[in-house]
């Protein structure tokens, strides 16, 4: 596989834009004598995720449940498996849960408690995805499976016209896939193309915490109940799948809502491999709020709803995100850079579905422009 190409974003605003931002964050915790890692309510939120997936599978190993009530402690499981995902792992491996590298570190690894490894991740969001967002053939989170179109600069194919309708299949095989497949795919695809730049020795410690991971995920989901309790494999079977389906279709939603939507931009770099922009209003231009005065939602999504803020500061932690994005868009508007957000979990909702619409089919109208 051919080397990444490498990006760079020309500077035309003179940092102006970014250095004042970051002035004005900064003064906020300050002002309000805030550390930007995680507070006492970040902490009962951690607890309260954990023990939404491991007290359902403690139920289903000291108690033989019948298939019905399997089937609804996986599916807990599942909407856990997606918090925690959300809410402590990804802010833990933006070093952004704690001041303290053990404790994120240690918080990072719920990643592979679920059958994941962190390392692969990291490459694909900390650095190809918050790097080049939006960016053709640089961002990784774009590449969806050859039916899915995520961006107007990948081929265009007939089948492509429906996938506004059989796309949240596939959304629902995200977290299945990721253990199954894209794991190993990823393990090689970045260490081939330039991404992954660990050493030999380090590389080699990666394979071996991918299979143990996902051997212990193993051992635990379906040795434990079917092999040692004896419940019927098709029982737990069912039970997992629902689990994944439940956390892929909540974490595929959640990412596609921040980036595939009607006003959310997908540039092209020029002929010198150069990005025309600003990068942090290049983050601004790509990225797009939701449903920001949803508390519910802002509590149970991780701040993934605040995603502008996120790409700006990935290593604040999410519980500040709310008073930081008034910051934000006060900061942006004063320079003249638009905010961009959808006021209503509806509202994005349809915008994405619109924008894989218009991606299926480019005569199809833009919402924006009717």
């Amino acid at each position: 596989m051919d080397q990444k190409p490498r990006l760079k974003f020309i500077n035309k605003d003179k940092s102006r834009f970014f250095n004042t931002l970051r002035a004005n964050v900064d003064a906020y915790f300050i002002e309000n004598k805030l550390s930007k890692h995680a507070t006492p309510e970040m902490v009962v939120k951690t607890v309260i995720l954990l023990s939404a997936y491991l007290v359902p599978y403690l139920l289903i190993v000291f108690f033989h449940l019948s298939f019905l009530p399997v089937l609804l402690l996986f599916a807990l499981m599942g909407m856990a498996m997606a918090g925690i995902g959300m809410s402590i792992m990804h802010d833990a491996n933006h070093g952004a849960y704690s001041s303290k590298p053990a404790v994120n570190n240690l918080l990072g690894y719920t990643l592979n408690l679920v059958g994941v490894t962190v390392f692969n991740w990291k490459f694909q969001h900390n650095i190809m995805h918050h790097t080049y967002t939006n960016i053709h053939t640089m961002d990784d989170d774009l590449d969806g499976p050859p039916a899915v179109r995520f961006s107007p600069h990948h081929p265009l194919k007939p089948m492509h016209k429906f996938q506004h309708i059989y796309v949240f299949f596939f959304y629902s095989l995200l977290t299945l896939n990721w253990f199954l497949v894209k794991d190993f795919v990823q393990l090689v695809r970045y260490r081939k193309n330039g991404v992954n730049k660990s050493s030999k020795r380090e590389h080699l410690k990666n394979i071996f915490v991918l299979i143990f991971s996902k051997l212990f995920y193993l051992f635990y989901l379906i040795f434990i109940p079917c092999i040692l309790l004896h419940y019927p494999f098709l029982t737990i079977l069912t039970g997992i799948l629902v689990m994944h389906a439940i956390a892929g279709l909540i974490l595929s939603v959640t990412f596609q809502l921040a980036h595939s939507v009607e006003a959310a931009a997908f540039p092209l770099p020029n002929a010198k491999n150069e990005v025309e922009n600003d990068w942090a209003i290049h983050q601004l231009n790509t990225t797009v709020d939701f449903a920001r005065t949803n508390r519910i939602l802002n509590w149970y999504l991780g701040g993934l709803n605040f995603q502008v803020v996120h790409h700006l500061f990935p290593g604040i932690c999410h519980v500040h995100y709310s008073a930081l994005s008034e910051i934000v868009k006060n900061t942006a508007e004063s320079f003249g850079i638009p905010y961009l957000e959808n006021e209503t979990l509806g509202e994005a909702i349809r915008s994405h579905i619109h924008t894989l619409k218009r991606f299926g089919n480019p005569e199809f109208p833009s919402i924006l422009s009717a």
